[in-house]
């Protein structure tokens, strides 16, 4: 017998790619678990499945930043703050973050599939009594218009998002004039697109003349002390904290500043939530 469970939760995730550098990830998580029904007729409570699930992801790989260890111009090592990563392909990057921030995997690259069997392979070196077998499929939200993919850190939040790599791919919406503005949707989750959010009081001194041209944050929060140093292009800054809200009142203000009309911003965080601002 098979129990599924589709869109049973999502992925948020920051991911280092060969290609594209910083890159960020929301995914449907989808879930078939084999086995034999119990006394009850059930293989698993369907009210059970989710929670447990769910909690082993959000303790494992969601809002962390995925390291393919084995990928080109990867290297890794022990630090003061937990783990350090050093990338230089296809640009320069370097994270010191606690070990629960980052979830490396000896890979070349990171693949929906391959990371879909890891997962549930590690679910099934526990599985719930009467359950074979366990199989996960991750997928990315079906959008119907511009989608960008942004990491940022909070470090004020009390969870998980004060881990300064983790990401969203996300919706954008923008009406000008009470209609939407599809022009502009892409132009600016194009220029959002793989970027690095980043609050400006974050931001300390690189020091050494070797890291100029690059942009360092820095923070310390309830689960220790992170720090990101990435291409300035590769960085966008906002006065505020880069919460969701701040997010869309920053668009808001900004397109309505370049175009001279007020503006509408639908910024998503990721699936099926977000904020709305005007300006």
């Amino acid at each position: 017998m098979t129990l599924f469970v589709n869109r049973l939760t999502q992925l948020d995730v920051s991911l280092w790619c060969p290609r594209r550098g910083l890159t960020a990830a929301s995914w449907h998580v989808d879930a078939e678990l084999d086995g034999e029904l119990g006394e009850d007729g059930m293989l698993f409570d369907f009210g059970e499945v989710k929670p447990w699930i769910k909690s082993r992801l959000d303790a494992g790989p969601d809002h962390t930043l995925l390291v393919p260890t084995r990928a080109p111009g990867v290297e890794v090592q022990e630090c003061r703050e937990g783990l350090c990563v050093r990338t230089s392909l296809p640009y320069p990057m370097e994270i010191r973050a606690p070990r629960q921030a980052l979830t490396l995997l000896p890979w070349s690259e990171i693949t929906l599939e391959r990371l879909g069997d890891r997962l549930a392979e590690d679910l099934m070196r526990r599985p719930p009594d009467q359950v074979t077998a366990i199989r996960l499929a991750l997928r990315e939200e079906a959008i119907d218009g511009p989608a960008y993919c942004y990491s940022h850190g909070l470090r004020r939040h009390a969870g998980n998002c004060q881990r300064i790599a983790h990401g969203h791919r996300s919706r954008l919406h923008i009406w000008q004039g009470g209609k939407r503005a599809p022009a502009l949707e892409q132009r600016w989750a194009d220029w959002l697109a793989d970027r690095y959010l980043v609050s400006e009081e974050d931001i300390v001194d690189g020091g050494e003349s070797e890291y100029r041209g690059q942009l360092t944050t820095r923070y310390r929060s309830d689960q220790g002390s992170f720090c990101l140093r990435l291409p300035q292009e590769r960085c966008a800054i906002l006065h505020t904290p880069t919460t969701v809200e701040h997010i869309a009142a920053w668009l808001a203000t900004e397109i309505a500043r370049e175009t001279g009309h007020a503006t509408r911003v639908q910024a998503f965080e990721g699936i099926d939530k977000g904020a709305i601002a005007q300006a």
